[in-house]
């Protein structure tokens, strides 16, 4: 935990904010805070700051709040996933958040088991945890919005547009692409990247159609078969690190 996150709520009418559970756990037992330290913290969707603690007592941490007055900058890259298993998506939250994006679309696909969207790893309680979990660990502030697509071509067709900016590039991971993502991003001068990542068993041929209809180019992972996890992460990765360096 590198940011200790702040819920809008929390602050009273002095800057005092009073912590306990995990976070309160976290500064007493592994910073080994005690009164006047100074701490790193972020109020969530909002600026970082600097908390300094005020008192510890028995469950109960007690912080005196300063935040900067600017927000972090948005994530420039969002993504598109087709909802793989539970058990997988339970651990995805945290990284994705971490590796930062704006928004996580959950799609149903044609290889995509439909009780998936019965899991409780889709409920808002549930994955806004994990998110403030990856968002702790990476120092960041901004919460994805996350919105969950049970039918893909409604949405492809009637939303996409609004949702994400037309300026936008949209990608999208098969193995039938003939570039890699580096030559697919190449004089791209869009600021804003989608990134459409399958179910492990792959789009289907329809889907890659009807994906293609509504402007996403087709790029290839490299020639190993990746789980969608392994996927996911590993191209958030390549996408944030250079929206990351032309940032500066």
């Amino acid at each position: 935990m590198n940011l200790i996150l702040i819920h809008q709520h929390e602050p009273d009418s002095e800057g005092l904010v009073r912590l306990a559970g995990e976070r309160a756990e976290h500064i007493r037992g592994v910073l080994k805070a005690s009164h006047g330290k100074t701490l790193r913290i972020g109020l969530l969707n909002g600026p970082k700051g600097r908390g300094t603690v005020e008192s510890v007592s028995g469950k109960e941490v007690v912080l005196r709040c300063e935040f900067e007055e600017k927000i972090p900058p948005q994530p420039t890259v969002d993504l598109l996933l087709a909802l793989p298993r539970p058990k997988v998506m339970k651990r995805l939250w945290a990284q994705i958040a971490a590796l930062g994006v704006g928004r996580i679309i959950i799609a149903n696909a044609g290889k995509v088991e439909r009780y998936y969207f019965d899991s409780h790893v889709l409920e808002p309680d549930f994955y806004n945890a994990r998110l403030i979990e990856g968002l702790q660990q990476a120092g960041d502030t901004l919460l994805p919005e996350v919105r969950i697509i049970k039918e893909l071509k409604p949405f492809l067709e009637d939303e996409l547009n609004s949702v994400f900016p037309m300026s936008g590039k949209k990608l999208l991971a098969d193995p039938s692409g003939e570039q890699n993502v580096f030559q697919a991003l190449e004089k791209a001068e869009a600021a804003n990247i989608l990134i459409a990542v399958g179910p492990e068993g792959g789009w289907t041929p329809y889907e890659l159609e009807l994906f293609a209809a509504h402007g996403f180019r087709v790029f290839n992972a490299g020639p190993r078969i990746l789980r969608a996890d392994t996927a996911c992460v590993a191209l958030l990765s390549q996408l944030t690190l250079r929206s990351g360096a032309n940032e500066k």
